[in-house]
């Protein structure tokens, strides 16, 4: 328009030497006409969605992607590459996937593959199995809300063989797009109130931010349960009834979130300490929570995985036909590593039957979970048999790959224990590992408005090309830092990150006193 060719002059130009820069510019549109404000923008959208924060793939993350097209571009850096030794990704790391478990999947992918010789008859007859229930035969049909029903019923077979004969209700199986689908649908049912009725869910610290985040999200009460670093992060329960009873002044406590064995922090909850968060959750009248992804990554002498379904019903009628309880699984985790696949599974026992109701309604939502990761779960829930010809590959595969998770927990434990300011407890299962951070005043003052640990982990990766996880994105005793790190990587490069973080620190200690 002349009015914006105008303007546009007049703001080249200087009068009396002085630049006509405090004149506005309209903003224009594509089709000429004045700026507008965005239906959606930071006032009008969502406020919880602003207070969600996911440490895992948070700053840290991003500033680690914009190096590695730096290195790419030719940047120099002190480093070749970028070790994401942040996040349980185990193939990202080089940890090869299960030959049975592929196979299947790429039979029901493409099921002219079923005449190839190549294939063992096991996993055809697998493929077969589960293509006939699937509709049409195909992958690409939707399955029921809950999930494939063989599928279901397999998974009640692998809760019951586990469990040592206690019956599963295929009803009660929820198949989910990975276990943090699962875990979500929960809280949304768990959330309710307003002001002081509002839900309070109880979670640990350090704990896994998916659930801070799904709080913040449904504007629920975060209630915050502490474990005991010194006891190799053990749980208390005089913790637990200290925060249920704090919690009480402004939320109503409906919930407790177990997460065993432990994200971020690797520890294995005994059978004892099992029982006394079951009596815990009956007097309190808690809705439980069993977040058990880590079920197969055990790893300490005299650890062993003990689930809350089995110890709920050993502990007798008084607690089994009582106490409401969900607990999840994936095949994310433990031996298989497969995340892309984005399968898992909930169980809910005693839940209300009308609720259950509402439950399928909102599962139903969402049409289904993927259906080859459903394919994915069926195949951990029941891997081949002894009598068949893939037998034999799946057990050196999956021994073989628990096996070497073992040696790293260990290797990552003994390495970080001779640092001077570094403080590692045994990594007893799941994937990684929680070290305590001692660090000087000064590098604790460097930064203000970051947290130590942010700021240490940042100048890290700078400098070495390591990407870890402060640990104030997982929560932690005020006066205290630590980070998270992955035991993922394989073995020779998992010295090398582990070597790599011994010199730094020396060296950050160092400028910092």
């Amino acid at each position: 328009s002349k009015r914006f060719c105008y303007l546009f002059a007049i703001r080249s130009f200087k009068i009396s030497g002085v630049a006509l820069c405090a004149l506005p510019t309209p903003k224009m549109t594509e089709n000429g006409l004045g700026h507008r404000e965005k239906v959606l923008n930071m006032n009008t959208m969502n406020p919880n969605v602003k207070r969600v924060e996911y440490a895992v793939r948070g700053p840290i993350v991003q500033r680690a992607v914009q190096i590695e097209k730096e290195l790419k571009e030719g940047v120099k850096k002190p480093f070749s590459e970028v070790i994401k030794a942040n996040i349980g990704d185990a193939h990202a790391m080089g940890q090869k996937p299960i030959t049975f478990f592929r196979q299947v999947v790429a039979l029901c992918a493409y099921p002219d593959l079923l005449e190839d010789n190549k294939f063992p008859d096991d996993a055809k007859n697998r493929a077969r199995r589960i293509l006939q229930s699937c509709g049409g035969g195909s992958l690409g049909a939707y399955s029921a809300s809950t999930g494939i029903e063989v599928i279901r019923q397999d998974v009640a077979r692998y809760i019951e063989k586990r469990d040592g004969g206690i019956p599963s209700n295929p009803d009660n199986i929820y198949l989910s797009t990975g276990a943090s689908d699962a875990i979500v649908t929960m809280l949304k049912l768990l959330t309710s109130g307003e002001g002081k009725t509002r839900s309070g869910v109880m979670i640990s610290i350090p704990q896994y931010p998916l659930y801070s985040a799904a709080l913040a999200e449904l504007a629920a009460v975060q209630i915050s349960y502490y474990l005991d670093e010194d006891k190799c992060w053990g749980l208390d329960v005089s913790e637990l009834r200290r925060a249920v009873e704090a919690a009480r002044e402004h939320c109503k406590p409906r919930a407790l979130c177990i997460i065993n064995p432990g994200n971020p922090t690797g520890q294995v909850q005994s059978r004892q300490c099992i029982e006394d968060v079951i009596r815990f959750a009956a007097e309190e009248r808690l809705f439980l929570m069993a977040d058990e992804v880590y079920q197969d990554n055990v790893y300490a002498e005299g650890c062993q995985f003990h689930s809350f379904k089995k110890v709920l019903f050993e502990m007798g009628p008084e607690y089994s036909n009582t106490v409401e309880l969900a607990s999840f699984h994936s095949t994310s985790k433990c031996y298989m590593g497969e995340c892309g696949f984005r399968g898992g599974y909930m169980e809910v026992i005693n839940m209300d039957p009308q609720v259950k109701l509402q439950l399928t309604k909102l599962v139903s939502v969402r049409l289904c979970p993927p259906i080859p990761g459903q394919v994915l779960l069926d195949l951990v829930v029941n891997p081949p048999r002894p009598d068949e010809p893939s037998y034999a590959t799946f057990i050196k595969e999956r021994t073989a790959n628990l096996e070497i998770l073992a040696e790293k927990a260990k290797l990552t434990e003994q390495i970080f224990n001779t640092v001077s300011g570094i403080r590692c407890n045994p990594v007893q299962g799941a994937m990684y590992t929680f070290p305590r951070l001692t660090l000087p005043e000064k590098a604790i003052a460097a930064e203000k408005g970051q947290a130590p640990d942010m700021f240490y982990c940042m100048k890290l990766l700078e400098e070495t090309g390591i990407c870890l996880v402060p640990g104030s994105g997982f929560g932690q005793r005020d006066g205290t830092h630590h980070f998270r790190m992955t035991i993922l990587p394989a073995t020779e490069k998992l010295k090398i990150v582990l070597e790599n973080i011994r010199a730094f620190h020396k060296r950050f200690t160092e400028e910092f006193s």
